[in-house]
Order: C-alpha cells, then structure tokens, then sequence
C-alpha cells in the first residue's frame, strides 16, 4: 500500500500534514503593505530591505506585496515608510537682547536607510528619542544668536532653515531624513520678567523716537535757514532794482506790526506818541 493510499485512509494524519504545511506557508510568506518598509534581519545582521522608500515613487509600484523568508534564521523588522515626528520638551532660550524665551518647537522625519537605522538605534522609536535632544541643542544655539525680534521677522524662515540643516546633519547617521522643523511657540515667561521686557521694550521705542523728533528738528532748521537765506537774497536783489520801493516795503511791514494791523491779539494794548516830523512817519509825509 503506497503512503497516498494510507493517508487517504487515515483522514487525521492527512488534517495534521495539512495544518503543518499551512503553518510553514504562512512563516515563510509575509505581506508588505504599502506603507512599511521590511527589513530582513538574518542572525542579528540586516541583509536586505524590501519596499525600500524611494522619493517621488507612485503609490502601487513600489515593492509592496507577497516577501518570502526564512523561518528561525530570518526574522522581519517593520519600519515605517511615512513621515513621523516628535516634539521636543519646552527650552529656555536666552536672546542676544537678554530676554528669556520659553520655546516649544517639533520635528518631522522619515525613515530612509532601514539598515543604518537598526545598526544606529535599533528602531524608529529610537530615531526620534535620539533626535530630540539634538533639536534642542540647535534650537538654542541658533536662537541665542539673535534677538527677540527675529523671531517676528522674515528672518524667522533663515533661522528654521538652520536648525533644520543642523538636526539633518545628525539624522543621517540614523538613516532618517528631516523633512520639517517648526517652532509651535515662543513666549517670554510671565510674572515680573515679562513686565520688564515690556519696560525695556517701551523704553527703547521712547528713545526711537526721541532720536526721530530730534532729527526732524534739525532738518526743519536747516529748511528754514535755507529759507531765510534765500528771503534775504531776494530782498538784496529788490533793494538793488529799487532802492526807494524796498524801503517804502519796509517801512509798511514795520507799521503793521508796530500799530497792530497784523492780527496781533496783544495789539492796542499801549499807546504810541510820536511828532509829526519824526523820521519813523517820513512814509506818511509823502515823496516830494
């Protein structure tokens, strides 16, 4: 009797054959969606990555699907193919106009080097742990050399720009690639520091414009000692052209303002006794 014709007779064993060989399938065959990267580790060493993340790949040909592996000597590390982040801790940052900053800021990153990533942290859990403190670091060194006010300022963009490029640096030595970083927050701590940067800060804009007002005084003098001279040109040209008229010209503003017909309000307050034949009334006499 051939070994077919006994397990035809023996259902069980036929059963168990099958629930062996449907364990061993399912094993060796694994599936890899699309949105984790599966790195195959064979005796504790990374040999082989599949549904690597490529950039500007298109969604459903990438190297998703059925992985075949093999039992007891390989085993599978799943690594997120998406972009992750964490936060980092609130930070202290002093600026270089000495005020306090309490700092809130988190990162964004995605796992690019599978295998670098195991040998150099061991997990994606530990990307981000690594990485946090490192964000911290470049968050203070580079906010601690510039002011408050740059943070309120397009040179905000340049700052981000450098705290990315400086965590990046890092990230690379654990297979990850930096795809943002953005601070949430930057408040000046509340109570008596906070009133004294608005102290600080209302006195530097009082002596703004201090500074301002000053400077539009001493423009406006010398355009009124431009006019003055230039008045005083014109007057000398006159007098050349017209001796006798400049001085009947003359002679009528002095009376205007000495009798009162310029609007003065203090005009007509006292009283003027002058001879007839005094020289100051010669233009009342008339041009013989």
């Amino acid at each position: 009797m051939s070994p077919v014709e006994r397990l035809g007779r023996a259902p069980y064993a036929l059963a168990v054959l099958a629930l062996v060989v449907l364990v061993a399938l399912i094993m060796c065959v694994k599936v890899v969606p699309e949105t984790k990267q599966a790195l195959i580790v064979r005796f504790g060493q990374p040999v082989k990555v599949a549904n690597r993340y490529h950039a500007n790949e298109e969604f459903g040909r990438t190297g998703a699907g059925l992985l075949f592996r093999i039992p007891f000597v390989e085993q599978i590390i799943w690594v997120d193919k998406r972009v992750l982040d964490f936060d980092m801790q609130r930070q202290a940052v002093l600026s270089t106009d000495q005020l306090r900053l309490e700092v809130d800021a988190f990162a964004r990153y995605r796992i690019v080097d599978p295998r670098r990533m195991y040998v150099s942290a061991g997990s994606e859990k530990r990307v981000g742990e690594a990485l946090r403190p490192i964000l911290g670091s470049a968050l203070r060194n580079e906010l601690g050399k510039r002011p408050f006010a740059a943070l309120l300022s397009p040179e905000r963009g340049q700052v981000m720009d450098n705290i990315q490029n400086a965590l990046a640096r890092v990230a690379r030595q654990y297979g990850a690639e930096i795809v943002d970083v953005r601070i949430k927050r930057a408040d000046l701590p509340s109570g008596t520091p906070l009133e004294s940067a608005f102290q600080r800060m209302r006195t530097a804009r009082q002596q703004e414009a201090r500074s301002i007002e000053a400077e539009g005084r001493k423009q406006a003098q010398l355009i009124t000692s431009e006019a003055d001279a230039n008045a005083a040109r014109v007057y000398a040209e006159s007098f050349g052209k017209d001796p006798d008229f400049y001085n009947f010209y003359r002679a009528m503003q002095s009376y205007r303002v000495t009798f009162g017909t310029d609007g003065n309000e203090a005009a007509g307050g006292s009283s003027v006794i002058l001879s007839p034949d005094n020289e100051y009334l010669r233009e009342f006499r008339g041009r013989k």
